[in-house]
């Protein structure tokens, strides 16, 4: 039985002003096309056009997906979330590219759990919550900076399908597991499934957003994969009719439940770890002569 925490974790925000604007229209949807209304009545500039594959990918839910994308637009740059000269490509590289991964896991009569590591912008793990009601979303994310955007973003839209964890990977091991995991831009893949196939149920699958060195990938690592309790991977294509370039997902399968035992003696790291180290200013990491080694010996 898949289980989830009582209730979406609100942490606190790193900033005073850390909950996003409210960026919908008189109808709770964002405007679509050119600018959206923020808070206080300003604009913001620049947003994108809606593309028809949008509708093909949202339906009856674009709007939300159009105030999705005014929100990354607005405070998801000015977090840090979203680099500022992705807004022209805010709906092809990053949310349909995204919510096209839908397509992957089937629509069954119950509600499914999905698990999405280091979730960031919500990418892509609050596309799929948008363009699949039928779906509850776990939103794993360590930095709390991050979690309380998320749960900003989650409260303008209105979704009740999403709950955001602020936690590493590892830490949910016991606390969450559900049929489908997702990540986006995270790690390697064999670092990448030793964060997450403890969260899979059996015959679980983690479904890794990768790009084109995702089949050379793959054969690297697929003796490693399998000792780790893959039974099963590929490389699929999604959005192949909607999109330019399709999205590409490097899936890995497990067969029973893997022993969790053995995943903690490994050395502990995390996707949150991956992405912090990734932020963090290069001046600031640790480098050069002397780092890692032990001070004199002082009487």
């Amino acid at each position: 039985m898949t289980q989830g925490a009582p209730g979406p974790e609100r942490p606190e925000p790193d900033q005073a002003d850390d909950q996003p604007r409210d960026l919908s229209g008189g109808d709770g949807t964002a405007e679509s096309g050119g600018a959206a209304h923020g808070q206080e009545g300003g604009l913001v500039e620049g947003l994108p056009e809606t593309p028809p594959a949008a509708t093909a990918v949202f339906g009856e839910r674009l709007g939300l997906a159009e105030h999705f994308v005014a929100i990354l637009a607005d405070t998801g740059i000015s977090h840090g979330l979203i680099g500022p000269r992705e807004t022209p490509r805010l709906w092809d590289r990053h949310v349909l590219n995204c919510a096209v991964v839908h397509e992957a896991i089937p629509r069954l009569d119950a509600t499914q759990q999905v698990i999405d590591v280091g979730s960031g912008a919500g990418l892509p793990g609050l596309t799929l919550a948008i363009a699949r009601p039928d779906l509850h979303l776990h939103l794993v994310e360590p930095l709390a900076r991050r979690t309380g955007w998320l749960t900003g973003t989650v409260a303008q839209l209105g979704l009740t399908n999403v709950t955001v964890h602020t936690a590493r990977a590892e830490a949910m091991w016991d606390r969450l597991h559900a049929p489908w995991v997702t990540a986006r831009a995270v790690s390697r893949i064999v670092q990448l499934a030793e964060w997450t196939l403890p969260l899979l149920d059996a015959g679980g699958s983690l479904l890794a957003l990768k790009g084109s060195r995702a089949v050379t990938e793959l054969a690297e690592s697929r003796t490693a994969l399998t000792r780790l309790g893959v039974v099963d991977a590929g490389v699929d294509e999604y959005g192949a009719d909607l999109l330019e370039e399709p999205t590409i997902v490097l899936r890995c399968t497990i067969g029973e439940v893997v022993d969790r035992r053995r995943f903690r003696s490994r050395q502990p790291s995390s996707a949150g770890s991956a992405r912090r180290r990734a932020d963090r200013p290069r001046a600031s990491r640790r480098s050069g002569p002397g780092v890692g080694k032990r001070p004199p010996h002082q009487p």
